[in-house]
């Protein structure tokens, strides 16, 4: 079959004489790189899959393998015998959803006089500062030991503003310090299921807790997110706990040692992702973490998509910048065995975090709808569909009540992976966008109040907010590609092809997510 022409003109004369020479081995070339990684992919989850088979077939409960027993009182030690406990709070303009944290925190079940609440309020209006002030002052008044802290700046970001609360004088005395984003609500007895685990096994340095989503039902982009974070949770998580005892700790809903923080080196602002900088710092020390996936804590989703785009940035971004930077001292460690260097290496860093991205967007959005112009070029049957299969059906086990949407999450996590592989690009090279820090918005109830009190009116916004030149762009390129194998292929590719572009017209578009009316 012959491929693609473009006429008679200039690109047709262009493409005629690079087709051969340059077009066909090159693409050739981008195959064989996307097959060795779509392979790296699919033996990286087959492992993670079968390793989650037997934790739950035969696999030991957190207190079977670490020593857990309630704490008790001491009639003479009293409330001395508990261990103190810090509680941080970052925070950033959060309207919506400052009292939900506070309060939750504020409600934690625990010896009055061995915890302590910090908030660390970044806020920029003086509006929202002064309302968290005066929701500190209101629990302060009921006894509640909180401290409202400030600075003047907000370098760092998070991991700024977290490091500036380590150093108040009344941090001297606390054991260990849990973390809560702003919209996280903890159930009152967290604290009494998490600590006894690092009183009483002083090698470990953390315990992850598991999130639990507020909203996933309130729109389609929140179900994809859920169906993508279970798996994270369901599967990375469990599965490097119980074979390593290490994985990246996800920045909030975890209680650390403080020891541990101090001897990693504290924390860290030269990434975006300063948890996981922190978590990798002190593996390297030999401590060893524990994820707890029957504590859950509720938070929110984001539903905007610009909300999302803006993570899953920094989420992309930040790991592969931190993998430039840490390369060197991960192979030059002596404290940990080598099986474990090349498992974060390997498996944590390259594979979970590089190529992950790069081939689902490169392979399945760019190399194989070419392969449809360049018919010579051929993309094995098992690589085009029983791999990526496989893949997603490994990753559907995490939330078997969206099952019914597993196409709908396959076309979304392509669109995703778009910006994924962008932002992937960027960390490594260190590039423009390397640092940025957009807090994702949340919502709260605010939605519901907009939507309730604007039900009569149809949303006013310029076509331009909402639209993504970058996904139209592609989805242009994938209709093109499907149309022309519609036409003249013979793989039945444009079924795939025309979805996918459908799905990135949507993106582009701005008609993903919930839109939130303006004031």
């Amino acid at each position: 079959m012959e491929g693609v022409s473009f006429g008679s003109g200039q690109i047709g004369f262009i493409w005629d004489e690079t087709r051969a020479p340059l077009i066909v081995p090159l693409l050739r070339l981008m195959v064989g790189v996307c097959l060795a990684m779509s392979v790296m992919l699919f033996v990286e989850r087959v492992y993670m899959g079968m390793v989650i088979m037997l934790v739950k077939l035969f696999g030991r409960k957190p207190e079977k393998r670490y020593k857990w027993e309630a704490l008790k009182e001491d009639v003479e030690l009293g409330n001395s015998n508990y261990p103190m406990v810090l509680v941080q709070i970052p925070m950033y303009n959060e309207r919506e959803v400052y009292q939900l944290s506070i309060g939750a925190a504020c409600g934690l079940s625990w010896p009055s006089d061995r915890i302590i609440v910090q908030i660390l309020d970044d806020s920029t209006d003086p509006v929202i500062k002064n309302l968290v002030e005066m929701e500190c002052q209101r629990w302060g008044s009921k006894g509640v030991n909180i401290k409202y802290e400030v600075r003047d700046n907000r370098n760092g970001y998070k991991a700024g503003a977290l490091k500036e609360g380590m150093k108040h004088s009344y941090v001297k005395d606390c054991d260990y310090v849990v973390i809560f984003d702003a919209d996280f609500q903890p159930e009152p007895d967290f604290l009494w299921r998490t600590i006894p685990f690092l009183t009483h096994n002083p090698q470990l340095a953390l315990v992850q807790t598991r999130w639990k989503f507020v909203n996933a039902d309130e729109c389609l982009l929140t179900r994809m997110q859920e169906m993508s974070l279970d798996y994270h949770f369901t599967v990375e998580q469990e599965v490097g706990s119980s074979t390593y005892a290490f994985f990246g700790f996800n920045g909030t809903a975890g209680v650390w040692r403080i020891s541990a923080i101090n001897e990693a080196g504290g924390w860290k602002d030269r990434t975006t992702v300063e948890d996981m900088d922190l978590a990798v710092r002190a593996s390297l020390k030999g401590w060893k973490f524990l994820y707890l996936g029957d504590l859950k804590v509720k938070n929110e989703l984001p539903s905007t998509f610009k909300a999302y785009r803006y993570q899953q940035h920094r989420w992309s971004c930040g790991p592969a910048n931190l993998f430039r930077k840490m390369l060197g001292e991960i192979i030059k460690n002596k404290k940990v065995t080598l099986w474990k260097k090349v498992h974060v290496i390997y498996s944590f860093f390259f594979v979970r975090k590089i190529v992950a991205h790069i081939v689902t967007f490169i392979f399945y959005c760019v190399v194989l709808p070419a392969t449809v112009l360049v018919p010579e070029v051929q993309v094995p049957k098992w690589a085009a569909v029983y791999i990526p299969t496989t893949i997603t059906l490994l990753n559907a086990v995490g939330t078997p009540r969206s099952l019914h949407l597993v196409v709908f999450w396959i076309l979304f996590e392509n669109v995703m992976s778009l910006h994924r592989t962008k932002a992937t690009f960027i960390g490594l090279l260190e590039a423009g966008r390397v640092n940025e820090w957009v807090v994702t918005e949340k919502l709260g109830d605010a939605l519901k109040i907009k939507l309730g009190s604007k039900s009569s009116k149809k949303p006013r916004t310029q076509i331009g907010e909402r639209m993504h030149l970058l996904e139209v762009g592609v989805g242009a390129y994938l209709f093109f590609c499907g149309c022309y194998d519609f036409a003249y292929g013979r793989n039945h590719y444009f079924i795939y092809l025309l979805l996918q572009s459908f799905a990135f017209f949507i993106a582009g578009f701005g008609y993903v997510g919930t839109f939130v009316p303006s004031s």
